[in-house]
């Protein structure tokens, strides 16, 4: 039996008034509830979101660490990207993400996300650029992301992919 499927019957059992209190509390003690998380794609190990913007969309494989767990947990998410040296585009994130597991930094490849801690903000790179100290990789673009390159913002949108076995 799932974690879920115990706190169901629980539940339905301490409602209908079947189930003592203290039986409530040593079910509860037994075993912790796990933590709500968003969609895996279990056969890559990855967390998959997508991004949407007028006229296109792009999907990535978010890596499983604290930052990138951490950043999933901010979805659905409106930020407006900004062009940073014609390598990049980078907006700011409403709260700090964690970087407990992470290496001291990370040399991006194009596709990438990242977030850069000392900042705050998530960097999405669309052209090649040197490691950095300070740079957590979140995750990858699969395909094309050279229609990010330019000066103007774009406003995107981040959401989880819900698949239907969540």
């Amino acid at each position: 039996m799932t974690t879920l499927e115990r706190w169901t019957c629980l539940l339905v059992l301490v409602l209908a008034g079947i189930c003592p209190c203290s039986f409530a509390i040593w079910a509860l003690a037994a075993e912790p509830m796990a933590a709500v998380s968003p969609p895996v794609d279990v056969e890559r190990n990855a967390m998959r979101i997508r991004m949407l913007a007028k006229g296109w969309q792009l999907t990535a494989d978010l890596e499983d660490g604290a930052a990138s767990r951490d950043f999933a947990a901010l979805l659905p998410l409106e930020l407006t990207l900004r062009d940073y040296h014609g390598t990049e585009k980078v907006a700011d994130l409403p709260v700090r993400l964690s970087t407990e597991g992470a290496p001291d930094g990370t040399d991006p490849a194009i596709g990438d996300i990242a977030y850069y801690a000392p900042w705050g903000n998530i960097a999405i790179y669309y052209r090649d650029f040197g490691y950095s100290s300070g740079l957590v990789r979140l995750g990858r673009i699969e395909g094309d992301v050279s229609g990010l390159a330019g000066k103007d913002p774009v406003v995107v949108r981040i959401e989880t992919i819900v698949t239907e076995a969540d």
